[in-house]
């Protein structure tokens, strides 16, 4: 079957397998991005802090996955944050999953790949292979697979990222016959909000419609890193920590959820009209506590400094340890460049790290383009983020974080507060 004939057949879909009050409990975690890494702070033993975070929080998942014995477990990608993942990330992800599969021997586990942990080519090795040598772990890489898990009358259909992007996308209807039907799909869905984390320039994207959603008992997606759900049977499981370019986005939109700060996994009982979803939220070993904004209009230097102090001041529990950002719109290079710094240098010591993000005045950051267009003005980080997001890369080099960097140069030169290393 086509593309297109598969989408013909959306306007018609047939209802979902009645499901019995026995169904199967699904642990559906994603986007765990083990080796991800941020800021310069290490640990005792020399690995970097935030890789070590996301190590906890997965240990605290698998605690948590194995407490609540569920008939099956599936990764709905990203189980790295990069193809070739540093050896102690690889290490700890075995060991873990070895401990997941020796305390529930009965309870398969279905691992399929994002776009972080996707090789350019289908000849490229994979390390996601390595975790087929534990019994019970199924790993799905770059065609669609479908498989079937007769104990618990289960029919799944695993698409990884390559297969969500192949010029010729797999058929998303479940089986007829089958007594439950689950969709583990890893892909960016039309229309999500992605405001705070726009997807890259060419990703493909997936209209809900295809996913046939009402012919499923479940689908288990991966790739947005909020816990959000998509349709009644279809859910986003979110990260397990924050692990994208944006974190205070991620924030917000959790606000939005009523989950502030809040990361974990979901717990999934099938067995009526519609899955029973249960987002389990998991402590993560430090917060991201973004201050309330300051509107620096009129401010000097010293004012300024007293609204930044007092933010922190604020802070319940410190900033001790923390990932911070403080962000002040309006602020002229002259205030930037008198601000206090030895107390700014102070909360970077004591917190793992702190941002502190100074907007200058909108007029004086924006760079026109285009003569007298009545086109909208860009600034010159939209420039910058637009070449990088388009321009032809060295094999190796990944976008998102060439992208990420430019935009980081690109605010440090707007900010220009003064000598490097003052703020």
């Amino acid at each position: 079957m086509t593309k297109r004939q598969a989408r013909q057949r959306a306007p018609d879909p047939a209802p979902a397998p009645a499901a019995t009050a026995d169904g199967p409990t699904i642990a559906h975690l994603a986007d765990l991005h083990l080796g991800f890494r941020q800021h310069h702070r290490l640990t005792a033993q020399g690995i970097n802090q935030r890789e070590a975070d996301v190590a906890i929080a997965f240990r605290r998942v698998i605690d948590d996955v194995i407490s609540t014995r569920p008939d099956m477990v599936l990764v709905a990608g990203d189980l790295f944050h990069s193809v070739r993942p540093a050896n102690p990330a690889i290490l700890d992800a075995f060991n873990q999953l070895r401990r997941l599969r020796d305390t529930l021997p009965d309870t398969p586990v279905v691992i399929i790949a994002g776009d972080h942990d996707t090789p350019r080519s289908v000849e490229t090795g994979t390390i996601l292979r390595l975790f087929e040598a534990i019994p019970g772990i199924a790993v799905v890489v770059h065609e669609a697979k479908r498989l079937h898990f007769e104990s618990l009358g289960v029919s799944l259909l695993a698409v990884p990222w390559a297969a969500v992007g192949a010029e010729q996308r797999p058929s998303l209807l479940p089986e007829a016959d089958a007594r439950h039907n689950i969709l583990l799909l890893h892909g960016e869905l039309a229309g999500l909000p992605r405001d705070y984390d726009p997807a890259e320039y060419g990703t493909p994207t997936l209209e809900l419609s295809e996913l046939h959603a009402d012919q499923w008992n479940y689908v288990a997606l991966g790739h947005y890193h909020v816990a959000r759900q998509m349709a009644p049977t279809a859910w986003y499981a979110g990260s397990i920590e924050y692990v994208g370019r944006n974190p205070w986005g991620e924030l917000q939109q959790e606000g939005e959820l009523g989950r502030p700060g809040q990361k974990g996994w979901l717990l999934v009982r099938l067995g009526g009209p519609k899955p029973h979803v249960e987002f389990r939220a998991i402590p993560l070993a430090r917060r991201h506590v973004d201050l309330a904004p300051i509107a620096a209009v009129g401010m000097d230097a010293e004012a300024l400094s007293k609204e930044i102090a007092g933010q922190v001041a604020k802070v319940k529990g410190g900033i001790d340890g923390q990932v911070v950002r403080q962000l002040a719109y309006d602020v002229p290079r002259l205030v930037a460049r008198e601000l206090d710094h030895e107390a700014i240098r102070e909360y970077k010591a004591r917190a793992l790290h702190f941002h502190l993000d100074l907007r200058r005045p909108e007029s004086r950051r924006e760079v026109g383009v285009g003569g007298t267009g009545g086109g909208r003005i860009r600034t010159l980080g939209d420039i910058v983020t637009d070449y990088l997001e388009q321009r032809q890369l060295t094999p190796g080099v990944e976008r998102a974080k060439l992208v990420g960097l430019g935009r980081r140069y690109m605010e440090q030169v707007e900010r220009d507060p003064g000598p490097v290393g003052s703020t």
